[in-house]
């Protein structure tokens, strides 16, 4: 039988921001996607996905983290084979044609999504009794190969954005663990002059392109600089309370691609001005503020590195896609977490979200 403490200790403040900003994503999908031809059903199929999620974090809140973490290193493994499977036997998702997708029966899933998220649980349980050794490096080369082989795999589908993703998550974690500023430096040298390497050899030329259009939107504006273009126009025009609901003319009139995915955000702004788009940023601030706050009462190692994982995973998701919104990074295609259409993100991301109610549920335990 549960404790009755669980259920005393059951973060309703997180709950209730992550209900307010699923529901500001399904408004601004709504505006686009109902009456548009080929989108009718979208918004029922997110609502169905945003429950489906709602289950996931139910389900995995009343799993000790501790367990989770156990097998973070199987779910790891297992979600490595999948993502060779992808290079095998992938397909284009919904809408897309990049091989990034898994197509089994009537569903399509993207397991980049959820190796993040196990990632971090691998990393948990391998640090959950680490004791640095002194002036000896070689402790990083099993953590690190944790993460580069999904990154790698992953940037083979091609896609460069969740391959990052993964390298920024991994990075506070060693962090966290105690790397010196002097292997953090010089892994900063490495990277620098790894970049020559990686833009002839590694990057597409599709992906080439969206760096040197991001330097300069105006070399192509009909091509690869339309994205971000359309984007910042949508985000302007929306000016300080927005066009109103379904009032935009880049998401109405399709000027905007992606917009009910990748550029969700601008959809929303246009419609409600800086001050909507204000209202999500301080949504997932405080949402980020409120679960690292947990770190500081964490009573055992692996709590605060699933805290510190999950909230990087969910501020680096909103970071990239709001600055590839605005124009500041260049275009990766990372969608916007509980806001953009996806049900691959949705249930990864309320997976996070149920980790982290599962630690703030049993802060009542010694350790």
């Amino acid at each position: 039988m549960l404790d009755q403490r669980f259920f005393a200790n059951i973060d309703w403040t997180l709950c209730l921001l992550v209900l307010l900003i699923s529901s500001l994503g399904l408004i601004a999908l709504s505006s686009v996607t109902v009456g548009s031809p080929g989108r009718e059903d979208y918004l029922i199929q997110q609502i169905y996905r945003i429950f489906a999620g709602v289950g996931v974090a139910i389900l995995t809140q009343f799993i000790n983290y501790r367990l989770w973490a156990r097998f973070g290193f199987i779910m790891h493994m297992l979600v490595i084979i999948l993502l060779i499977l992808v290079l095998l036997y992938g397909t284009g998702g919904p809408g897309s044609p990049v091989q990034r997708w898994l197509h089994v029966g009537p569903f399509f899933f993207q397991p980049s999504e959820f190796s993040k998220f196990t990632l971090v649980l691998a990393l948990a349980h391998h640090f959950r009794d680490f004791e640095k050794p002194k002036g000896n490096w070689l402790w990083m080369i099993w953590p690190f190969a944790l993460m580069a082989i999904p990154v790698v795999l992953i940037i083979k589908q091609p896609d460069l954005g969740t391959a990052l993703l993964l390298i920024i998550v991994f990075l506070p974690i060693i962090f966290l663990m105690g790397i010196s500023l002097k292997t953090i430096i010089i892994m900063g040298i490495i990277s620098l002059a790894s970049l020559p390497v990686i833009w002839i050899f590694v990057l597409k030329t599709y992906q080439k392109g969206r760096i040197l259009t991001f330097l300069n939107p105006e070399r192509d504006p009909l091509g690869s600089g339309y994205h971000i273009i359309q984007s910042k126009i949508a985000i302007g025009s929306g000016r300080v309370f927005g066009k109103g609901f379904g009032e935009g003319t880049q998401g109405q009139l399709n000027f905007l691609p992606a917009h009910h995915t990748d550029f969700i955000f601008s959809v929303f702004s246009e419609e409600w001005g800086f001050v909507g788009a204000i209202l999500v940023l301080v949504l997932f601030l405080i949402l980020a503020l409120w679960s690292l706050a947990e770190v500081l009462n964490s009573k055992n190692r692996v709590s605060a590195i699933l805290i510190t994982g999950i909230v990087a995973i969910i501020i680096t998701h909103v970071l990239i896609n709001i600055g590839m919104a605005t124009g500041l990074m260049p275009v990766v295609g990372v969608p916007l977490p509980f806001f953009s259409y996806g049900g691959s993100s949705m249930i990864s991301m309320m997976f996070g979200i149920g980790l982290l109610l599962n630690i703030r549920m049993r802060r009542f335990e010694k350790r």
